[in-house]
This record gives structure tokens, sequence and C-alpha cells, in this order.
């Protein structure tokens, strides 16, 4: 077999471990030249060199390779004590594992981190007898929907782990949605996060020299390593992302004052539990911080009627011109829409584009490969395991599987000494362990990236996995704390209180839907003003990012009916069952009417990230909208305050503009007329503020992290929905 440049760099740094490993005492760096493989034609420069990029690599992978100084000698001398390269043992229950393996059902497709949790979930599984080999019956009633994953994600996700594991520097071109500019930026990448759907990387932008933060699908083209060193910069101990997560758009920069909004005793407990770390409600008054008052004043509208501005007096004039403009852009004719830009289908060329999701290192990959061809043999010398269930068992084909046999086959453990003897015949596969095989019999601990990916997997669909599991979801947490490895990673966020309330939701509901039993929710929609009961017959869940929904058939309206469960108060499981209705496949808005939207340039380029956004000529947008109901249409209108123009129908525009001067006289808002009243007009006074967000900071623990464009409040409420 050829050996090619990173199949000799895995085989060496393989046959390092196991070395340290199987002497089990302090070894010098002359004793590792001439005992491991790939290491002893090297001269000694070559040698040093390789040797310190190899321990490297490997500490950075979770495997811990320790170093002290002989008192007598002086010589450097190295160690790998068992205990810190296998996986400690984890008290998860057959259930709880069964529901992680669940989880890898729900998120394949549609999760870059697809195929690290797969492998992760493989060493968890070790000897486990008896876990599902298909998905549940939960599994398949759970869409996993994301706003920002796309073709080409999952490579952008790659190089970026990449680099952030190896702190390299890295450069890209990068669209500053804000000032609607390409720019290159050069950036020490400290950590990526998932929020609302979108991917985020934080990094010190060396060019500007601040930390700045990036939206992942803004970035242009390839990213590319900056330098040729092996390391670049260190990460600033400690490093946090927790306050950057979970932002309200008006939140989205530093804090220039703080506001208070009365809100119905019906929404109050919606809103505590919607920004529980965000502000605080007392006595029907949410009293937050701010950065942009045009954001709050836009969320205010969005709840139509439910949510009244009190001061400062800014929050309160900004409410009104919103709701002005509003009723102009509705009363008068509906605006010139110009024609389409010519779309550019992208070549994908010069871009990150991978077929898959993200690929686990190889290196981990033959890591959990050896253990299981080992446990296999158990306690005798050979074993016979099936090729396809192999290749389905870590998600690789034929061809890269025998090449990963033939790989492990070439470990020295020093002198002579082998693992594993392996060979494709046929349909199977013969094993034969050699001499020290069971040194690396047990699972190897989970390196950053499968740890990432739990967490990610805990993120995305945790409350699923606990109702499968019938366990507290901070309870599994804390039991996979501890497979993380000796190496740095970032703390997780805290679960905040509105996950665990969906927790409890979503495992009732599951009941439900199992069991064919009715549920009664207490739910507040974005078109009642009050809360309402409803009996509903549970068909599916959904996790559309960054909402759970539940589509149902409600019994107190007779008619399909989709719930947000963020909205939910309370569910309980009746005693009365359901018959499931013939062909009957809940959508949400399977009947919905569409409508034809205007956004301003203003506002264009946020509503444009959208696939179903047009871009048109002079700079505006158009997008066609399904709609459920009138009032729906009416808060995200209102939200928009005159930047976003209902075209088509004309009914619907006459109600927007009824229901705008209602809600004037709701909320007590006096008219502020103004001599321009057009939608577009707003685009230069809304730019000031604008200019000086860059040099907004948000404060995070011990770190500042920086924003590169504060539009991203913008984003958010755009995205809202």
């Amino acid at each position: 077999m050829a050996i090619s440049h990173d199949a000799d760099k895995l085989i060496r740094q393989l046959s390092l471990v196991a070395f340290l490993m199987a002497e089990r005492r302090a070894l010098t760096a002359r004793e590792v030249k001439s005992c491991v493989e790939g290491y002893a034609d090297m001269s000694d420069e070559a040698f040093a060199r390789r040797f310190y990029s190899d321990r490297t690599e490997l500490t950075a992978l979770g495997v811990p390779l320790e170093s002290q100084r002989d008192e007598f000698t002086g010589e450097e001398l190295y160690t790998l004590r068992s205990e810190q390269y296998f996986l400690p043992a984890i008290e998860l229950s057959d259930d709880e594992l069964a529901a992680l393996q669940t989880c890898l059902y729900l998120l394949e497709g549609q999760f870059a981190y697809s195929e690290p949790l797969r492998l992760a979930l493989q060493n968890l599984a070790l000897g486990r007898p008896g876990l599902p080999a298909v998905p549940s019956e939960s599994a398949v009633r759970v869409n996993v929907l994301g706003t920002d994953y796309s073709a080409d994600m999952p490579g952008r996700l790659s190089k970026l782990e990449a680099a952030i594991s190896k702190q390299r520097t890295v450069r890209f071109t990068y669209w500053s949605i804000g000032r609607d500019e390409l720019s290159e930026r050069v950036v020490n990448p400290y950590a990526l996060f998932s929020d609302s759907g979108s991917w985020y990387l934080v990094g010190q932008d060396l060019d500007r020299e601040a930390e700045r933060m990036f939206r992942v699908s803004r970035i242009r083209g390839d990213i590319r390593f900056a330098t040729r060193r092996e390391r670049d910069f260190r990460t600033p101990q400690d490093y946090d992302t927790s306050s950057l997560r979970g932002r309200p758009a008006w939140q989205v920069g530093e804090a220039i004052g703080e506001a208070q909004v009365a809100v119905s005793p019906d929404t109050a407990w919606w809103v505590k539990r919607a920004f529980a770390e965000r502000g605080v409600v007392e006595e029907g008054i949410f009293t937050t911080s701010y950065s942009d008052l045009g954001q709050l004043a836009g969320w205010i509208l969005r709840q139509d009627g439910r949510a009244r501005p009190l001061k400062p007096p800014e929050l309160v004039d900004a409410v009104a011109e919103g709701v002005d403009r509003v009723i102009a852009v509705h009363e008068r004719r509906a605006p010139r829409v110009a024609e389409p830009v010519e779309r550019v289908e992208p070549t994908g060329e010069g871009s990150d584009r991978h077929a898959g999701p993200l690929v686990p290192e190889r290196f981990a990959v033959l890591q959990s490969l050896l253990a299981h061809l080992l446990a296999a043999c158990g306690e005798t010398q050979e074993a016979t395991l099936a090729v396809d269930e192999m290749t389905e068992r870590f998600g690789v084909d034929r061809e890269t599987l025998e090449e990963q046999l033939q790989l492990l086959n070439l470990i020295n453990f020093g002198g002579g000494c082998y693992a594993v003897v392996s060979k494709v015949d046929g349909d199977e596969i013969r094993v034969e362990k050699e001499l020290f095989g069971d040194v690396f019999r047990g699972s190897p601990r989970l390196t950053p990236l499968e740890a990432r990916a739990i967490r990610l997997a805990l993120e995305f669909v945790g409350p699923m996995i606990a109702a499968e599991a019938a366990t507290p979801l901070e309870r599994v947490r804390q039991k996979l704390e501890a497979t993380f490895g000796q190496f740095d990673l970032e703390e997780p966020p805290p679960l905040p209180e509105a996950t665990t309330h969906e927790e409890e939701l979503i495992r009732t509901l599951s009941q439900g839907i199992a069991r064919r039993r009715l549920v009664e929710i207490t739910y507040l929609s974005a078109v009642d003003s009050a809360l309402t009961t409803r009996a509903v017959e549970p068909y599916s869940l959904e996790r559309r990012l960054p909402h759970w929904y539940i589509h149902t058939w409600d019994t107190t309206r007779d008619a399909e009916r989709s719930f947000r469960l963020d909205r939910m108060q309370s569910a309980t499981l009746l005693d009365e069952a359901y018959e499931p209705r013939d062909e009957f496949d809940p959508t949400e808005l399977k009947e919905a009417r569409t409508v034809t939207v205007w956004y301003s340039p203003a506002v264009a380029r946020w509503r444009l990230e959208r696939p179903s956004a047009v871009q048109l000529v002079d700079g505006a947008a158009l997008e066609e909208i399904a709609i459920g109901s009138t009032s729906w249409l009416a808060s995200e209108i209102f939200a928009a305050r005159g930047d976003g123009v209902v075209v088509r129908p004309n009914d619907l525009r006459a109600e927007i503009a009824t229901r705008a001067r209602a809600l004037q006289k709701e909320l007590k808002l006096k008219s502020r007329k103004r001599t321009r009243t057009s939608a577009s007009s707003k685009t230069k006074t809304k730019a000031k503020p604008k200019a000086t967000a860059k040099s907004k900071k948000s404060t995070t623990g011990g770190n500042k992290a920086r924003e590169t464009d504060k539009d991203e409040a913008k984003t958010k409420a755009s995205a809202s929905r």
C-alpha cells in the first residue's frame, strides 16, 4: 500500500501513543526516536520539528502527553497514562444512551456535526448491547430545520473548527451587511456558536485590533490559513460566549439605556419566560436594557397591543412614529415595484463546499475503529465482523474502511509489537488480536470536535432526548461532561428556564402522540389577545430553530393547527383517546393565503437572506409570504415600522391600515406627522446610528466581544416569526 503524507503522520502519531502507553514509564526523546514507527530515519532536526508538531496535534485531539524534566540528566521525559487516554466510566442508562442514539437520526442530513456525533456515540456505546439499530418512533416525527444550513456551511464550519483547534489565524472575505460592502478580514478565531438557527464566529480582527463577531453565512469564498506556522496565537483563558447567545435584537451591542414596557397579564408570563436573562417583569412592567431603541420599538409593535411603551420618551416616540408610517404607507397607493435583479447562479468555484457534514479527525476514527475491533475479539484472539455493519456503524464506504484497516495494521508499539491484524475477506472482516492488543481495548476519550457535536445535539434536540429517556436533560448533560477529556473546552451555556419548560411540554406531547390521547393546552398566539385553552390531537413535533412546534388537529376549532411551544403555558395529557385521521398529514399553513410584501432599501438586505425574497433593481426587495391569519401579518408589518408594505391583495392593505389606527388608540399614541412619510425616505435617517455601531462593545464575562455589524439585530428581527 502506498503511504501518503497524511497516512504516514497518522501511523506515527498512533504508534507514539501506543509506545508511551505500553511502556508505562517516562521516556526520553531519544527512546521515542529509535523505537516509534516513522521517526528513526529522520535527522535530529527533522525529528525535533515533527515530534513537537505531533505532540501539539495530539494534545489538541484530547490525548494529553505529559512532560517533565529529569532532575539528574536535564532531559525531557514524556508519559501518557492510560486513565488519561480512555473514556472514563459513565453511568448512562440504556434508555439514556438509546435516546442519544435517536438524536443522531433526528439530526442526520441537517446537522453539520452529525459524523462527529456518530463517532462519539460509537465510543459511548462500546460494549453496550441492545441499542437500537433503527430510529425510534419519535425520531421520524421530528424534523430539524436551521435557517443557515446550506450546502457550503459544513465546509466553512470544518475550516473554522480546524483553525480554532490549532489556533491558526484565518483570512476570508466578509460581507458587512450593514454597510453593504465586502472586505478582507484577518482573524484569530476564538469560538464558534449557534444562536437562533445561525452560526457565528467570534475572534480578534487583527486589522481592526478588536474582537469582532461574524455571521458564518456572510463569509464569501474560501476560508484560508493566513500563515504556514503550526500555531499563530493562544485563545484567551476561560473564553466564554454565553453572553452573546440568545440576545434579543434590541440588545445587540453596548447598552445605552434602560426601558420600561407595560405588558398585559396574559402576556407577562411569556415575556418573563422568554427574556428571563434579558430583563425583569414585575407587576406587569417589563424592564430591559437596550442598545437600539428602534429594534425595541419594533418588538413592542409586533405584540399588536399586548405591550405598551412607558419610558424613555424616545421609545414612546419611536413606537408612535412607527405606527404613523404604517398607516401612511397603507392608506395611499402601494409603492411602485421595480424590476427584479437578474439572478446569477453561483458556480461553486472558490468556496468551501463539502458534499456532506463535517468529517471527524481521521486520528479519532482510527482510535474508535481499533477499540471496536479489539472489543469484538473480547477474551479470544480472533473475531469476524460483517463489512456492511462496520461501514454503516462508522459512516464510511467499503474502500475507506479497507484503507483504515490497513493503517491500523501498521501501528507499532515499539520493537516490532503490534495491536491487531485485520483483513477484508468478501463480506467479512477477519480480525486477529496481537500481543499488545488489550492495551487499546477500551474507548478513547472524545475529541473536542466530538464533544462539541454532543453539546450541540443536546442544544438542538435535548428536550426530545430527555423525553425519550424519561430523564431530565440537565442530568444527562452532567453525566456527559465527564467524557470530554483533559482539554480546555468552553463551558456549555446554562439551560435557560424556557428550555426546562419546553422539556416538560415535549414529554407530555410525546406521550400524547405515542398513546394517541388528547392533550389540553393553554396557549398565547400571535393572533389572540388573551390565553386560550384548546383540546388537540397531537401528531408531530418539529424543531425549526430556534423554536419547537407541534402540529395537531385542534378539536376546539375543528381544524388543523400548529403551535409554537415557547408560547404554550401548559400541556395536560387527557384520558380521552383519539383515532388517527385517515390520510391526515398535518402541515403548518397548508391552506395559507399568499401575500406580497415590499421591503424598502433600508431593510431589504436582511430580508434577502431569506430564499423567498427577491432583490429589485432599486435596492428594495419583494417577498411572497404565506399567512394563516391577517392578525399575524399585521404584527409582522407593524414590527417593520413602515419599511415593510403589503402590495397585494388590496383588501389586506386596507385591513392593515385600519388595524394600525386601532392600535394607535389602544396604546394611546399621539400621531407624529412628518413631512417625509415614504418608507424609502427613512433610509437616510436610519443610517446615522449604524455609523457608530462598529465602535460598540458587548461584555462576555471576562472577555469583550465587539460586533462586526450591529445590524445583526436587524437580522434577528427579520428572522423572527
